[in-house]
């Protein structure tokens, strides 16, 4: 009896595990299916940005090397379209104005957010938080250019609503979008209103994140007011605030609607920016080769600026 139940030797498995075992295997069908069903279901994804994102990528680099009017067979000029375009005083200008409208505009919006959503997060009760998020929100889900519009109207000199308001109180009407200073202005203003919603949800989720007891606990030690913000706020919110630095400024960068609508650039080339060069050069005077290599360098800009700003956040960022 004892020799019927016993395991069998020199294998060191009992047959019940075996048979466990065998069945646990998948089938052929199995493993092919546990193989390829991710990449079946990923493939469309992959297509899509294959043929929308890499492929436009690629052939703006190479573009960036021949000179090409659409009608003409396209010609090989090396480095020459990247010569140009540097020797060329209104892409220059264009640079720099993208890179003032990028500081200015971007501390603008990053320190609204932030200050809206502590006040939004602190002192309001809880259905009209509700009630400012949406609300801040809204204008970025509307159209760069029917917003732009809309303000080109409002900042006219002679019939806008601004002026009206102010000569109210004695103020005389101001050429906003007739002089470099109020064109400029109005851009920064219209850019930041429609798109500090953004960076503010960000920053309402971060203080979401923060725990109670480490306010309390800076409450202990004697940290009140604006001190609970510098000592608690700030340090815990910085992951968020490199996010939001991070998308704000690669946004900046590529500002197009409001300066084209409102200004067209002007006056002069006061508010013209690094992406209208490359729409004028593109689809106004057919040089798409001088728009790919500007396009180029915006990129190379892009990367440079974004590299650098993870960098240093090894020294700004302090996570939890």
């Amino acid at each position: 009896m004892s020799t019927a139940t016993s395991t069998p030797t020199g294998t060191g498995r009992e047959p019940g595990r075996k048979v466990a075992h065998k069945h646990s295997q998948p089938s052929k069908r199995g493993r092919v299916q546990q193989r390829w069903l991710p990449w079946a279901f990923l493939a469309p994804t992959i297509v899509g940005m294959g043929i929308f994102t890499l492929l436009p990528i690629v052939a703006s680099i190479a573009l960036a090397f021949f000179r090409w009017d659409i009608i003409s067979a396209p010609t090989f000029v090396g480095f020459d379209n990247f010569a140009e375009v540097v020797q060329d005083p209104t892409v220059r200008v264009s640079f720099l104005n993208t890179i003032v409208f990028v500081v200015v505009a971007v501390s603008l919006q990053l320190g609204l957010a932030l200050g809206l959503a502590i006040m939004v997060q602190e002192k309001l009760p809880a259905w009209l938080r509700v009630f400012f998020r949406s609300a801040f929100f809204f204008p970025l889900i509307l159209s760069a250019a029917s917003v732009s519009i809309f303000m080109r109207y409002l900042f006219n000199e002679q019939f806008g609503v601004v002026n009206w308001m102010l000569s109210l109180i004695g103020i005389p009407a101001v050429p906003w979008l007739t002089t470099p200073g109020g064109s400029a202005a109005v851009v920064i203003l219209v850019y930041v209103w429609q798109n500090f919603g953004f960076s503010f949800l960000l920053f309402i989720g971060g203080l979401a994140s923060i725990p109670v007891e480490t306010y309390e606990a800076a409450s202990i030690d004697g940290a009140t007011g604006w001190r609970k913000h510098v000592y608690v706020t700030l340090p815990l919110l910085s992951p968020t605030t490199l996010v939001a630095s991070v998308m704000a400024i690669i946004n900046a960068l590529q500002v197009f609607d409001q300066p084209y609508v409102l200004t067209r650039g002007g006056p002069g080339d006061s508010t013209r920016t690094a992406v209208m060069v490359i729409f004028e050069s593109a689809f106004q005077r057919l040089e798409f080769g001088q728009a790919s290599a500007i396009g180029v360098i915006l990129t190379l800009i892009i990367m440079a600026i974004t590299a650098a700003q993870f960098r240093l956040s090894k020294r700004f960022v302090f996570y939890q």
